[in-house]
């Protein structure tokens, strides 16, 4: 089946750390999470207070908004391990993810993405996802492409 015609679009420039944190994206505003990209560890850092939008029908953060979580802070640190004053744009090539155990609402949880190995363009990381007292609820490794506008 042909694909319908794509409307032309520029790439979308990299931009800084403080203005990713500022002004974020539609996914996240949609979620509520913040970013914290200011560790010296290099780490990419998404924050979630869990309220009642985000639990499934058990009750518990839904598994999508884990997966997602666990994504953009395994992203964000690929690209803060780019060189240069901005961060690149970032792909998820894949993303394993494991469930451990369930996020209750009313919780904080904290998605903590490290760089695991890679080169320039094609990048591994990782992820965990902690609540307010570090217990273990999902972990995540992926394959991440940079995307150099």
């Amino acid at each position: 089946m042909p694909s319908a015609p794509q409307p032309d679009r520029a790439p979308v420039a990299p931009v800084s750390a403080e203005e990713v944190e500022r002004n974020g994206s539609g996914a996240q505003a949609l979620i509520g999470y913040h970013l914290d990209l200011t560790g010296a560890d290099g780490a990419g850092r998404v924050i979630l207070d869990i309220d009642d939008r985000h639990l499934n029908r058990h009750g518990s953060l839904h598994g999508g908004i884990v997966a997602m979580m666990l994504d953009a802070a395994s992203g964000f640190a690929v690209s803060r391990a780019s060189d240069g004053p901005v961060l690149p744009n970032v792909a998820t090539v894949s993303l394993n993810t494991n469930y451990v155990a369930p996020a209750r609402g009313g919780r904080r949880v904290t998605a903590v993405g490290h760089v695991t190995g890679g080169g320039r363009k094609v990048v591994f990381a990782s992820a965990q996802l902690l609540d307010q007292d570090g217990t273990l609820l999902a972990t995540a490794s992926g394959v991440f492409r940079c995307i150099r506008a």
